[in-house]
C-alpha cells in the first residue's frame, strides 16, 4: 500500500490518494460565521497542494459556543449570502479534484470566557486550567440536547448542499461529544450519563441523524480520542467499544486522535497534570506519530478505515504505517502551513517534511531552563500553536507564509485579532 493509492470507502465514495489536510482551526470567517475570501484563497492553495482529503476547521453548530473567534458558523439554514459563500469556499477548497468534508463541532464547556462566561455542557464541571479563560458551565438539559443533535443534522445536510462531499463529527479533543463520553466532565444520571453506552448516545444519536439527512453514499467520518490521556477519563478500552458501535452505525472513516485543552496530547504537549497512559504495545512507530499504534491496535479488531494524524513527517514512516495496518489515511496539519504543497512533494519524492516546530520556541534560549516547569512548558507549547495560527492568517491574506515571524510576534497578532474580532461582533 502506498501513499499514491486510492481508498474506497464504505459508502462508495472514493478518496484518490492517502493523504488528507487534517482539521486546522483557521479564525478567517467574519463575525456572523460566514467565510470569506481568505478562506477561499487558503483552501484552494491547499487544494493544489496534492492531497486527496482535506477536512476543514471547526464548523460550529452554534454561535454561541465557538472554539475561537473567526470558526464559520452552521446554526441555521443559510441567507443566500451565507450559502454563496460556502459555494465559493468549497469550490475552491475542491479545485483540485480533492475530497473536502466539514468539520462539524460544538466547543461546550471549552468555549472561551470572552464567547460565552456560562457555556452549555453535559454536567457543570468547569475546566481544570488557570487562568480563568473558561467560565463554569450549565448541564444541558434533555430537550437541549434533543436540539444539538438536531443541530448537528441539518449541519450536515446544509454542508451537502452547497458542496462538501463529506462530513467529519468532531468528537475528540474535549468538545462537547467528547464531553459526553468522559466519564470526568459528563456526572449525569439520566440516560445521558453513567454507563459507556448512556455517554456515546449523544455521539450514536448524531450519526443515526446526519445518515438519515445525507443519505447512504455520503461520506461520514468521526474525529474520536483513542483516550484523554486524564485518570478517571476516557479510556482507551472504551474508544475501541465506540469505534465497534461506529463501524455498526455505517461511519466510513474514524480518524484517531487524543487529549483534551488539560491534557493537550494532541500538540504533543504535555498538560499540568501527569498523563494518564493506556496499556497498548509500542511499536518504533510511535516515536514519530502520536497515536499510530492506538490506531493500529483498533485496526487489529475492526474493519473501518482508519485516520492517523499527529506528527507524521517522513515519507518512511507514513509508507509503513500504511503497509502496517496501522492507518488507512495519513493526516497532515502543521507541515502544510508551511509548505501547502507538501503533499505533492511527498508523492514525487520526498523524503521528509520540515520539522519547523523543533525551532520554535516562545522563551529565547537564555530562559530555555524555565520550560522543566510544566505550566511554563504548557503555555510555550500554546504559543507555538499561535506561530502556526498566524501562518494560516498570511496565507490566506497573501497566499505566502511569514515564515521570519517570532513566535511572541504570533502571539500578540492572533490575539489582537481575536480582541478586535469580537469587539465587532458585540458592536
Amino acid at each position: 500500500m502506498k501513499l499514491a493509492d486510492p481508498l474506497l470507502l464504505p459508502c462508495g465514495a472514493q478518496l484518490p490518494n492517502r493523504i488528507a489536510k487534517a482539521a486546522m482551526t483557521e479564525g478567517l470567517a467574519d463575525t456572523d460565521g460566514q467565510p470569506t475570501a481568505e478562506l477561499e484563497k487558503l483552501y484552494g492553495l491547499w487544494s493544489d497542494g496534492g492531497a486527496g482529503l482535506h477536512i476543514s476547521g471547526n464548523i460550529q453548530i452554534d454561535r454561541d459556543h465557538l472554539e475561537r473567534p473567526g470558526n464559520v458558523i452552521i446554526d441555521r439554514m443559510p441567507s443566500p449570502e451565507m450559502r454563496d459563500a460556502l459555494l465559493r469556499w468549497t469550490a475552491a477548497a475542491t479545485r483540485g479534484g480533492n475530497h473536502f468534508w466539514a468539520q462539524i463541532s460544538h466547543a461546550g464547556r471549552q468555549t472561551m470566557k470572552p464567547v460565552n462566561p456560562r457555556p452549555k455542557a453535559p454536567s457543570a464541571v468547569k475546566l481544570g486550567l488557570p487562568g480563568g479563560q473558561f467560565g463554569t458551565p450549565v448541564a444541558l438539559t434533555e430537550a437541549e440536547i434533543l436540539n444539538l443533535i438536531s443541530r448537528f443534522g441539518q449541519a450536515a445536510q446544509i454542508c451537502k448542499e452547497v458542496g462538501f462531499t463529506g462530513v467529519q463529527i468532531h468528537a475528540a479533543h474535549g468538545y462537547l461529544i467528547s464531553q459526553f463520553l468522559s466519564p470526568r466532565s459528563n456526572l449525569r444520571e439520566d440516560r445521558w450519563g453513567g454507563s459507556l453506552e448512556n455517554r456515546a448516545r449523544f455521539l450514536m444519536f448524531s450519526i443515526n441523524t446526519v445518515r438519515q439527512l445525507v443519505g447512504p453514499a455520503f461520506p461520514i467520518s468521526v474525529k474520536l480520542n483513542s483516550a484523554d490521556f486524564q485518570r478517571g477519563g476516557f479510556a482507551f478500552e472504551e474508544s475501541l467499544q465506540v469505534a465497534r458501535w461506529l463501524q455498526d452505525a455505517g461511519v466510513d472513516l474514524i480518524e484517531i486522535s487524543g487529549g483534551t485543552y488539560e491534557q493537550p496530547k494532541l500538540l504533543g504537549i504535555e498538560g499540568l497534570e501527569e498523563a494518564e497512559s493506556p496499556d497498548i504495545p509500542e511499536t518504533t512507530l510511535a516515536r514519530e506519530a502520536y497515536f499510530v499504534d492506538f490506531a493500529k491496535a483498533m485496526k487489529d479488531e475492526l474493519s473501518i478505515p482508519m485516520m492517523v494524524t499527529g506528527g507524521f513527517r517522513s515519507a518512511s514512516a507514513m509508507e509503513q504505517a500504511l503497509k502496517t495496518g496501522a492507518a488507512d489515511i495519513i493526516g497532515l496539519g502543521r507541515p502544510l502551513c508551511v509548505l501547502t504543497d507538501a503533499p505533492k512533494r511527498l508523492l514525487s519524492g520526498m523524503a521528509i517534511l520540515p520539522k519547523t516546530e523543533a525551532q520554535l520556541a516562545l522563551l529565547p534560549d537564555w530562559l530555555s531552563g524555565l520550560r522543566k516547569i510544566k505550566l511554563i512548558r504548557a503555555i510555550d507549547g500554546f504559543a507555538v500553536q499561535y506561530w502556526y495560527y498566524s501562518q494560516i492568517y498570511a496565507l490566506g491574506r497573501t497566499g505566502r507564509t511569514n515564515l521570519e515571524m517570532s513566535v511572541f510576534s504570533a502571539l500578540r497578532e492572533v490575539e489582537k485579532y481575536q480582541k478586535n474580532w469580537l469587539r465587532e461582533r458585540r458592536s
